[in-house]
């Protein structure tokens, strides 16, 4: 479905960060004084170094021929003996040193042999050298609490800014992020509703005109990773309008009428920049059904939810702004939020089909080099079930593993190994079995594969292996022969036979059980609980539906409420189990009526350890099962 999971740049705060920074600018400004410190001591150090003597003693030592130069700088005298040394003196004001000098007896043969060099310090120099010992310090204790003040403004900023809308925006002339309708495939159906919305944001005066009214609000409904998102940026992208994404659960803080405030701030900057969409990710986690007795009366949730409410009912016709939000959780959204003039216009995107598999795949394989033997139709083929992301994730996956090989090209040998590694997680070679456990693997999915190739409503076999991956010591892998909307109750107890054939499988070879098939016994019992609970596939209770699809109970009721007695409970208790040993049964009349194909599947996969599908298909076929194949349309 989806191009690509692009993610806007979020203005992520981490928790602590004004604190940490704080720390470090008092670091950084302590270490600056230390060494200023250091540096003044240096150089008063230094100059302590130089003796001051009286100007007499410099007047003699001129007469006495000792004195080389005579550097004067305002009244500082700085005299250079001929024995290299220096001493300091200090002059009488308005006297000129000539003339101090001869004050004190000394000749003009005596003072014509030095080197008088006046230096003016009257100038900037002077000054800066005299007032910097004294500001220094005052700069320093102002700088530092420059650095505290800032810190403690960001965060009393912090605090104002609680109720500011937290969206991203997405100009419209950023060619970069900017995402279209070429760049989805599949769910046809849903770009073309969509396209309404992108025409009212070009031209809604030819909508006005004939007093038609473009729906406020679109909601996207559909499993995770189908391209919701990715359907809303399309929208903005096409039409050229602002862009303002957020999630739910950012309008949600602990403070009561936060969330509220910062939905009113949103509206206010889209109606600004109208036209626009404004976009709500996850809108279940502000928009459940109100009055479940959680939270009380100043419910947070509920007051943000209030308040989406109200904004979305004072839209004016020609205010142009239009609101997407996207779920998967539709079921739970609040009724006022679903009626006509807020949440009118819903969306439902499904899964793709193989068709648009292919053309999800070869848009995510455009920026890759892939190999001559490579087959898109192929891959979509096998990847039944999987969403936009999933086939994103596939072929990422496999350009990382041609990658990981210093190969430049992309193989089909890496797409299906991506296809695995997508569905069940990367191999652990590392992960050595015992040759006991090995062997109990190997029937183990020889079970599973046999009872799914005999068993006449089952998915074929495409592949089985005894290779660790992710949590499952080993796997078989089936998929359906053509991609189905609809299934039956046949399907769904030949899956159970098969997930059964593991635990079948050991029972009867070895006398006794593994933790092995733990994962297939919790699959097969969810599934013979949702034939009771949810789609009435029973013979003892009937067409009754007692739970909801996402497995709690109906009506808006807490997890542990039931709809239903201690006695009906006990009758789903009995019929699911009744399932489950029927499946059982099944399982073990398979197995044991083909015992010779489960010893050759399970001494094969010792041998390999994994079974392609035409290695697979050609042992059953010796054994005289016939393959199952597609049904002529």
């Amino acid at each position: 479905m989806n191009k690509e999971h692009q993610s806007q740049p979020k203005d992520q705060k981490k928790t602590g960060k004004p604190k940490s920074s704080l720390s470090r600018h008092i670091v950084i400004t302590v270490f600056i004084f230390m060494l200023l410190t250091a540096a003044y001591s240096w150089i008063s150090e230094g100059k302590k170094t130089t003796e001051e003597v009286a100007i007499s003693e410099i007047a003699r030592a001129v007469q006495a021929g000792l004195v080389e130069r005579i550097d004067v700088s305002g009244q500082k005298l700085v005299v250079g003996y001929t024995d290299k040394t220096e001493k300091t003196a200090k002059k009488e004001p308005e006297t000129s040193i000539s003339q101090m000098l001869i004050n004190y007896g000394v000749t003009q043969e005596s003072l014509a042999k030095i080197v008088i060099t006046i230096k003016n310090q009257s100038g900037g120099s002077f000054w800066l050298m005299t007032l910097l010992p004294i500001f220094l310090p005052i700069i320093f204790i102002l700088i530092f609490f420059w650095f505290i003040s800032r810190q403690a403004k960001g965060a009393g900023m912090q605090a104002f800014s609680f109720g500011q809308s937290k969206a991203k925006i997405t100009d419209p002339d950023d060619k970069n992020n900017r995402v279209t309708f070429k760049d989805i495939a599949g769910n046809k159906e849903a770009k073309e509703e969509l396209k309404e919305i992108v025409d009212f944001l070009k031209n809604p005066k030819k909508f006005l005109d004939i007093g038609a009214r473009i729906p406020k609000g679109v909601l996207l409904t559909g499993a995770p990773g189908t391209g919701k998102t990715l359907l809303a940026r399309a929208v903005a992208g096409e039409a050229g309008v602002p862009f303002f994404h957020l999630s739910g659960s950012e309008f949600v803080e602990m403070f009561v009428g936060v969330g509220a405030s910062r939905v009113r701030d949103l509206f206010e900057m889209a109606k600004k920049m109208s036209p626009a969409i404004v976009f709500i990710d996850e809108i279940d986690a502000v928009g459940r059904v109100r009055g479940t007795g959680v939270g009380g009366g100043n419910d947070e949730r509920e007051q943000t939810l209030n308040q989406i409410l109200v904004e979305m009912d004072g839209f004016e016709p020609n205010e142009k702004v239009i609101v997407m939000a996207a779920t998967n959780r539709s079921d739970v959204l609040d009724p006022a939020l679903l009626r006509p003039g807020r949440f009118d216009r819903r969306v439902i995107l499904d899964l793709p089909d193989r068709a648009d598999r292919e053309a999800i795949l070869t848009i995510h394989a455009i920026k890759k080099p892939l190999a001559e033997d490579v087959r898109i139709s192929v891959i979509a083929e096998r990847t039944s079930g999987f969403s936009g992301a999933d086939l994103f994730s596939l072929m990422n996956e496999a350009a990382i593993l041609a990658a990981r090989e210093d190969r430049k090209q992309v193989t089909q040998y890496d797409l299906v190994r991506s296809i695995e590694k997508v569905m069940m997680g990367p191999e652990r070679k590392s992960h050595l079995l015992s040759k006991k456990e090995k062997e109990i693997t190997a029937y183990h999915e020889a079970g599973h594969a046999l009872i799914a190739s005999v068993l006449p409503d089952a998915d074929p076999v495409h592949k089985v292996s005894i290779v660790a991956r992710g949590r499952a010591g080993g796997y078989t892998l089936k998929l359906p022969l053509e991609d189905r909307k609809l299934q039956t109750k046949k399907e769904f107890l030949d899956d159970i036979a098969m997930s059964l054939g593991g635990y079948v499988a050991e029972e009867m070879v070895f006398g006794d059980i593994t933790t092995g098939p733990s994962n297939d016994l919790q699959v097969s019992t969810a599934l013979a609980r949702a034939m009771v609970t949810r789609w009435g596939m029973n013979d003892t209770i009937g067409p009754i539906a007692l739970e909801s699809d996402g497995g709690k109970t109906m009506f808006g009721r807490g997890v542990d409420d039931k709809d239903y007695s201690e006695a009906m409970s006990a009758k789903i208790d009995d019929e699911v189990s009744r399932i489950m040993n029927t499946g059982l049964v099944r399982a073990r009349e398979v197995l044991s009526t083909h015992r010779i194909i489960l010893d050759d599947i399970a001494k094969s996969l010792l041998e390999v350890d994994t079974l392609e599908q035409a290695e697979y298909e050609a042992i059953i076929q010796k054994h005289g099962i016939a393959l199952k194949k597609k049904e002529d349309k």
